[in-house]
């Protein structure tokens, strides 16, 4: 995983409600274990037309919204399934900030382990930043705020152990193994005893 402290970007805004994460990578494409390439895959059937050319209704396929690493989507964002295959699909496609009035627990969680910012705001903000694609924004993981370009700010919150990993780098294995020195140290103590 790659440390997040802080994130630039413009925004992208997919305003449907009730996004699945069926929708977000159909169940067909679940039969790797490896996370390279679901980018390709990321809102396939949505994505593209019969033919695989790009569907110019997508909002991701317009141009203003290539190169945004911030998705504002609809209401209850990766509802359906639990799929970690999802939030590898978004980072892979270059997603790395999911902005949301409501985003279901189970892929909330997985996001987080994963890398991806789920983060739940306010029904006010929620409804500006759908109205205003492209905006540009300055997500601060350390302080736990969104920068607004007038300057005001949209705070939200993160358990703190998921920011720790998020700031880090680390997925929860990686915080297991920063801390093989003392797991070690602590079992030969308990075989001593």
């Amino acid at each position: 995983m790659k440390p997040i402290a802080r994130l630039h970007s413009r925004t992208a805004v997919l305003a449907d409600e009730n996004i699945d994460t069926d929708r977000i990578i159909p169940a067909r494409f679940l039969t790797t274990t490896t996370r390279e390439g679901l980018g390709q895959l990321c809102f396939h059937d949505w994505r593209y037309q019969a033919d695989g050319s790009d569907n110019p209704a997508f909002p991701l396929n317009r141009p203003e919204a290539r190169g945004c690493a911030i998705l504002v989507a609809g209401r209850n964002f990766g509802c359906g399934s639990s799929r970690e295959h999802a939030p590898w699909a978004l980072l892979d496609y270059g997603i790395r900030a999911v902005l949301c009035s409501e985003i279901a627990d189970i892929f909330r969680g997985n996001a987080l382990k994963n890398g991806l910012l789920a983060i739940g705001i306010g029904e006010q903000e929620h409804r500006w930043l759908l109205e205003h694609p492209g905006v540009e924004l300055a997500i601060d993981v350390h302080e736990q705020f969104i920068a607004l370009p007038d300057g005001s700010r949209i705070p939200f919150a993160l358990e703190p152990f998921a920011r720790h990993c998020l700031l880090n780098g680390v997925d929860q294995l990686g915080y297991l193994l920063q801390h093989s020195d003392a797991i070690t140290e602590y079992e030969q103590a308990q075989e001593a005893a």
